[in-house]
């Protein structure tokens, strides 16, 4: 993976129109925004284009869009809050066509140093769109509208939209840069050193509900790491392709035989494999998922009875996950160790975070639930790095190359 991409430290902004592809996909309830992580970690990339004197024209989509423009969805709020966050004004531009008239005018007005913020991409119909189905013509008049492209949306870079990766093509017909901000350097050189150059030992970590949401990802990190660990709801076809009962848990027979291959590749390769050796049971999922009154038992996870389902993984196995963490130089983490949202079945989840946040290795959370999960549980600021990606972190961790990264120019 050849991660050697022009940053916005290598380009020369000033008095140049920059348009950067930000990730505001952000949590609306009525028309406030209710985390602004990710408006906050946008920050020090916008900012920094404003001190070189760049005209800085922002763009990201909001929510998926299923029905048509709405103003549910319209990136108004996040101009307001970017406006407080920076000091100044975020001109925003209303218009559902994007890159209409409205923003030309108001891009041909910017000086140095100001910010304007178009309207949510998908509001356009063609920003997920096949070249051929139009996605070029979009890409092309986001493209006029700037000298340089810088893409800091690693939520994003796992798909090859217009904003994302189509834009670039023109960006380089007319002489400009495309370049990387600080968010999509940070996710390159944990998740890629990660993977690529691990300081080893290096522990991987998978969890989730199903095994078909990581097939590739389990299969290139037995190649690369020392040790992978499964828990969660994943771990119990693996359990099953054991030959052990697993009782009403949840199992994908699909992949029996896939789990066998994993585990016999596992023992070729010379890694260690490690699964749960008790579970945490009930009698069904708890409803609703946060009912704390739900009754559970410990069993050993070769034993689960026909009548109960597993939920999250047991003391002993918590020990024994704790045990292969603290030796770790590198550790990547994906996927919950059971249903982390339901107080009484958070324990398993919060054993590995805890043991994450007391090691000195390098530790990487990959994004979705399992930063749902770090965040809710209070350890964030012991990790090394959490990814802003879930789906592009998965990707990444698969050993794909992502279009919103291979897009990006090489350094000379």
């Amino acid at each position: 993976m050849s991660l050697n991409k022009k940053s916005v430290d290598d380009i020369n902004v000033k008095g140049r129109r920059v348009l950067v592809r930000c990730d505001f996909n952000v949590p609306l309830k009525n028309g406030e925004i209710t985390d602004e992580t990710r408006v906050v970690a946008a920050l020090p990339t916008i900012n920094k284009l404003i001190k070189d004197g760049g005209k800085v024209i922002l763009c990201s989509h909001l929510g998926k869009v299923k029905n048509g423009p709405n103003e549910g969805e319209s990136l108004a709020p996040v101009a307001k809050r970017l406006s407080e966050k920076l000091g100044k004004e975020v001109k925003f531009i209303s218009d559902y066509n994007v890159t209409g008239a409205d923003a030309t005018a108001a891009v041909a007005a910017m000086n140095e140093g100001d910010v304007v913020l178009l309207q949510n991409t998908r509001f356009r119909g063609k920003e997920e769109t096949k070249p051929e189905e139009a996605g070029d013509a979009f890409a092309k008049e986001l493209a006029e509208l700037a000298d340089d492209y810088v893409c800091d949306a690693f939520g994003s870079a796992h798909r090859a939209h217009a904003s994302v990766a189509g834009v670039t093509k023109f960006i380089t017909e007319k002489g400009g840069n495309n370049a990387v901000g600080y968010l999509m350097q940070k996710e390159i050189d944990f998740l890629g050193n990660a993977v690529e150059n691990p300081v080893r030992p290096f522990v991987a970590i998978l969890g989730g509900a199903k095994v078909a949401d990581k097939l590739n990802v389990i299969n290139n990190l037995i190649e690369k790491c020392d040790t992978l660990i499964i828990g969660g709801g994943m771990a119990f076809t693996f359990l099953k392709a054991q030959g052990y009962e697993v009782g009403k848990s949840l199992v994908d027979d699909t992949k029996l035989d896939y789990c066998k291959e994993m585990l016999e590749k596992a023992k070729a390769n010379g890694k260690q494999l490690l699964l749960p050796i008790d579970t945490v049971v009930s009698a069904g999922f708890p409803d609703p998922i946060d009912n704390p009154s739900i009754e559970t038992e410990i069993v050993p996870s070769n034993q689960i009875p026909a009548d109960k389902e597993g939920l999250d993984i047991g003391l002993k196995t918590r020990d024994l996950f704790a045990e292969a963490v603290k030796s770790a130089k590198t550790v990547v983490w994906n996927g919950p160790m059971g249903v982390f949202e339901n107080p009484v079945l958070a324990e398993g989840t919060k054993a590995v975070a805890k043991a994450l946040a007391e090691t000195t290795a390098t530790t990487i959370i990959g994004g979705g639930d399992s930063a749902a999960a770090v965040n809710q549980l209070g350890f964030a600021d012991k990790m090394s790095h959490i990814s802003t990606g879930g789906g592009a972190s998965l990707e990444f961790l698969e050993g794909k190359a992502l279009p919103g990264v291979v897009a990006a120019d090489d350094k000379k």
